[in-house]
Formats: C-alpha cells, sequence, structure tokens
C-alpha cells in the first residue's frame, strides 16, 4: 500500500510546482490615464490664453443667474477633480516649463528643435545663430529634458506606477508633445 501512496504523492507536488512556476505578474500600466493627463499638461504649458475676467453683473437678475451658474459649475469642477492627478512638484514643474516654453518658441519656429519619439527634447540645425546663442539654446534644452524627466517621475508617482514604466510614460507624452 505504501508503494501507491509515493507515486500519487510525487504527482501531486510535481502538479503543484508546474502550476506555482507558471503564475506570471502583470503589471497594470493605466495608459489612458497617463494619456489623458499628458495631454492636460501639455495643454497648459503650451497654451498662450489668459483667462478673461468676468463681466459685472448689470442688473440684481443676472447676479443670481450667475450666482446659480457658479454654484452649479463648482460640482461639476469637483468631480473633474477627483479624475484630475497633480501634486505640488507637477505644478511647480508646470510653471517653469510654460515660462521656458515661452523662449523656446522661436527656436521651435525656425525648425531647431525637435520632439523625440522618446519624450524629450533634441536641437535640430542650429546653423545661422552665434556661439552664445547655440549656449544659450542648449542651456534651455537640458533644463526642459531635465524638468521632463523630473515630470515623468512625478506622474509615475502620482499614479502609483513604478518606476521600471516611466519610459512608457515619456513616450505617451512624446506623442502630445510633437502635436
Amino acid at each position: 500500500m505504501k508503494s501507491h501512496r509515493k507515486p500519487w504523492f510525487l504527482v501531486v507536488i510535481s502538479i503543484t510546482i508546474c502550476v506555482l512556476a507558471c503564475v506570471t505578474i502583470n503589471i497594470y500600466f493605466p495608459a489612458e490615464k497617463v494619456e489623458s493627463m499628458a495631454g492636460e499638461i501639455v495643454d497648459d504649458i503650451r497654451s498662450n490664453e489668459t483667462e478673461e475676467q468676468e463681466e459685472p453683473p448689470s442688473n440684481e437678475q443676472s447676479s443670481l443667474l450667475r450666482k446659480t451658474l457658479r454654484a452649479l459649475s463648482c460640482s461639476y469642477a469637483w468631480a473633474e477633480e477627483a479624475t484630475t492627478v497633480s501634486n505640488a512638484t507637477i505644478r511647480a514643474l508646470k510653471g517653469q516649463m510654460k515660462s521656458r516654453y515661452a523662449q523656446l518658441k522661436q527656436y521651435y519656429k525656425q525648425g531647431m528643435l525637435m520632439e523625440g519619439d522618446n519624450g524629450y527634447l533634441s536641437q535640430g540645425n542650429t546653423q545661422g545663430l552665434g556661439l552664445k546663442k547655440k549656449r544659450d539654446l542648449k542651456t534651455l534644452v537640458d533644463a526642459e529634458n531635465k524638468d521632463r524627466k523630473r515630470l515623468y517621475n512625478e506622474v509615475a508617482k502620482a499614479l502609483e506606477i513604478e518606476s521600471s514604466q516611466v519610459s512608457r510614460i515619456a513616450e505617451i507624452f512624446a506623442k502630445e508633445w510633437q502635436k
């Protein structure tokens, strides 16, 4: 009887080992969230529009209507904020990058800057620029790329994505920068 138990025991152990060896770990990557966030961030950095001030109400009825609409829009904004991921570092980076974009814009127009598929900025043909302008451009590009790297890492942290996936985040942002 003991001889019959050993083969079954070995079979059960073998099957258990095979099942455990076949377990794979799927890492969730929220591509849609990253795409949405990238679009918002890039639009914010590259927008030139300034928010217009509201006109003062002309009479009491329009004032009541504005207050009602404002109250309704606040509830909508709260719902929207829950899906938007941001933190102090991301906001600061966006501010720095937005002010830098004003300086980089002229070089984009002249074709001296290119958006790489890796999410980073590179210099193109800088022929016609003096040494000082080339140095200034290189300084701007280096600062931009440094901030982009920090931005991608912060997005990963905010969305709880593993740091090994930061290059995927950068590639998604690259598509938005290229638009």
